[in-house]
């Protein structure tokens, strides 16, 4: 076939090729015979329901309304309504920023829960934000409102369960060497580890494990904060400084050991943040320490062969605490209870299980809520019953029943997201 002089439409609009040849691409540089088995790899690791992994992106509100219309309230969305509360009461307390910036941050929040991609992720962390909110918020209270600080309650409680002083006995010898070990956990990891275990709770835990997590570790520091507010106790370095004499909210705070680190590398890191503390008096509990007992536990509940790596930076952190003179052992017991107990509660009726052999979320083609029963019975049962209604949570999703299992979440999934659920999942199937 003799080919035409004219060039073709095809040719005529051709880029003019350069006369620089970039190196290939990756998928160019990989045989395509191996890039075919890659492929099918990771499309096997696909779970047949992938609803329940996956992230909402729907922006219409209309799915939060509906959601909220076939929600089932129970007593666990009362927690709502504290935050509520409490984020009135601190907006009301905080003089700056003015009504307007107030009124503009409500207006952002109230807009995020109501899109259903946004909501996802601060639905969950809500109370977290709400923590951070009224902790600043608590330096605003005026004096006439908080009760008497007790200063001679903890050292005493100190040496009638363990006859000594811990802290002081921690804390009496010092060296740069120590000060760098103390500080790597209260000061560096504890801020970050939150972050990083809810990133690999995501990836490699059971769908609906981060947003449980975030949950209680925000409730956790949220009742720490309400406890530490009406039960102000001294902490060690203000034993040092001023003995047992009474104590007033005018008092400053102090970085205490972590003044070392401030020397050590010649930058204010710490000393400000403490002595402008709007909590100066909230040894008892120990957030530091609930926070790691917290983490520890959920991360050896996904992950049950590392569970000696988490005990073992817990210590660390616990003696990091008592050798910085930030807080007494009680202090540390009384944080550690509180993460407990609720830790505790999600477990035996939030908290997804592992199972043998998922090794990440999209391994998941259903997911088993709570504790473990005693007879197994439950896969078989109720399975003409309707599915559960859909959640951004990916728990106790229609999708979740698969495989001939079902996940037993149908009435327990209000503290998971089940509030202001959405409803992707069962527009899919319509």
């Amino acid at each position: 076939m003799r080919k035409s002089a004219f060039p073709s439409p095809r040719d005529a609009y051709t880029s003019p090729k350069s006369p620089f040849s970039w190196p290939p691409s990756i998928p160019t540089i990989i045989p395509h015979r191996i890039r075919r088995k890659l492929r099918s790899k990771l499309r096997s690791r696909q779970s047949p329901s992938s609803s329940i992994t996956s992230l909402e992106t729907s922006y219409s509100p209309a799915h939060t309304l509906e959601a909220l219309r076939q929600h089932r309230w129970s007593f666990y969305d009362g927690q709502y309504l504290v935050l509520i509360i409490l984020g009135i009461f601190s907006l009301c307390i905080i003089p700056s920023p003015g009504p307007i910036a107030k009124t503009a941050l409500s207006t952002l929040i109230i807009t995020a829960l109501i899109l259903p991609l946004t909501r996802q992720f601060l639905l969950p962390s809500l109370a977290i934000w709400m923590w951070l909110i009224f902790f600043y918020a608590c330096g605003f209270i005026p004096s006439s409102w908080r009760p008497p600080i007790w200063v001679r309650v903890l050292p005493a409680l100190e040496n009638i369960f363990y006859g000594a002083n811990l802290s002081n006995i921690l804390s009496a010898h010092t060296s740069t060497f120590l000060s760098v070990m103390a500080w790597l956990p209260y000061g560096i990891i504890h801020f970050g580890a939150p972050a990083v275990c809810s990133l690999i709770m995501f990836i490699f835990a059971a769908p609906g494990t981060t947003p449980v997590f975030a949950r209680s570790y925000g409730w956790m520091n949220l009742i720490g904060v309400a406890i530490q507010l009406t039960f102000p106790c001294s902490p060690p370095w203000y034993e040092k400084k001023y003995g047992l004499a009474p104590a007033n909210y005018s008092m400053h705070g102090s970085p205490a050991g972590l003044a070392a680190i401030d020397e050590l590398f010649g930058i204010a890191l710490y000393t400000p943040g403490f002595t402008g503390s709007p909590m100066v008096f909230g040894a008892f509990p120990s957030l530091h320490a609930g926070s790691a007992v917290i983490e520890a536990l959920f991360m050896s509940h996904c992950f049950p062969k590392l569970t000696p790596f988490f005990a073992t930076y817990t210590l660390w952190l616990w003696w990091a605490t008592m050798y910085l003179s930030h807080h007494y052992a009680v202090d540390l017991v009384g944080g550690s209870l509180l993460s407990g107990a609720i830790f505790f509660v999600v477990k035996s009726k939030f908290l997804p299980r592992p199972q043998v052999g998922k090794m990440f979320r999209w391994d998941y083609d259903y997911v088993e809520i709570g504790e473990e029963p005693v007879e197994k019975g439950y896969a078989l049962a109720g399975m003409d019953d309707s599915p559960a209604d859909a959640d951004e949570w990916t728990i106790g999703t229609s999708s979740s029943v698969s495989s001939g299992s079902r996940s037993p979440v149908d009435e327990r999934s209000s503290w998971e997201g089940e509030t202001l659920a959405s409803l992707s999942d069962t527009e899919a199937q319509r």
